[in-house]
């Protein structure tokens, strides 16, 4: 036996000694982020406090403070966990769905379904930019920056159904956005805030009715496999 041998107990002791205290601390602030969230749901962000958050995972303020160091981080924090749940169980899913118009379909009917859910709640991209929207800082940086992931990205799906053929070559992905999105948000304000019936079935339908009037009549060839024949001949 060499002079640095470990005994057989060492490795693990050395490799699980550091990790626990680290793992632990994970949980803890995996739980109390996703008690921010909930509570930022409800009052939104503005809602959230150190103390507030104590009090609900029945912690003292310095140890939720030790976890996050001040109520600005919290909020961005609880942005970006929103962000990465919306983008699990929305964006990911639905880029199965073939290219083009079935992935864009896929994209607006989880974004539908996950606004629907969120009616008693509240989405914390809606509720975020009223409280945000004219309060200059890192956090409605921070949101800004995650609503325009999210709009990149349904741009692209846009672009790619023009590619493909399914939608019009002069399509204003821009304008589309704007018009799907503007749904969404009627959505949200009718049934949270007017309590009106059937606001889901209208949205839907305004979807259709926005896509009839960009989707292409008769196929034509997709511009990608046009442009590629071209460079071909």
């Amino acid at each position: 036996m060499t002079d640095n041998a470990l005994t057989a107990d060492e490795p693990l002791r050395d490799a699980t000694s550091p990790q626990r205290p680290l793992l632990k601390g994970r949980q803890t602030r995996a739980a109390i982020l996703d008690a921010a969230l909930a509570l930022a749901s409800h009052m939104g962000l503005e809602g959230l406090s150190i103390g507030a958050l104590a009090e609900v995972t029945q912690m003292s303020k310095s140890g939720v403070f030790a976890h996050f160091g001040s109520r600005e981080e919290l909020q961005i924090s609880v942005v970006r966990e929103y962000h990465a749940q919306f983008s699990e169980e929305i964006f990911e899913p639905a880029m199965a769905a073939p290219r083009g118009l079935p992935r864009f379909r896929a994209l607006f009917d989880r974004w539908f379904k996950r606004v629907s859910v969120e009616i008693d709640a509240g989405c914390i991209y809606i509720s975020g930019a009223v409280e945000f929207d004219d309060r200059p800082g890192p956090v409605r940086d921070a949101l800004v920056g995650m609503v325009q992931t999210w709009h990149n990205a349904l741009v692209r799906a846009i672009d790619m159904a023009i590619e493909e053929g399914h939608l019009r070559a002069d399509t204003d992905p821009q304008q589309l956005l704007f018009e799907v999105h503007g749904l969404i948000l009627a959505l949200h304000h009718d049934a949270r805030f007017l309590r009106r019936p059937g606001a889901d079935v209208r949205a839907r339908a305004g979807f259709e009715n926005v896509l009839s009037h960009y989707i292409a009549v008769s196929p034509a060839a997709p511009r990608a496999r046009a442009k590629r024949a071209a460079k071909q001949s």
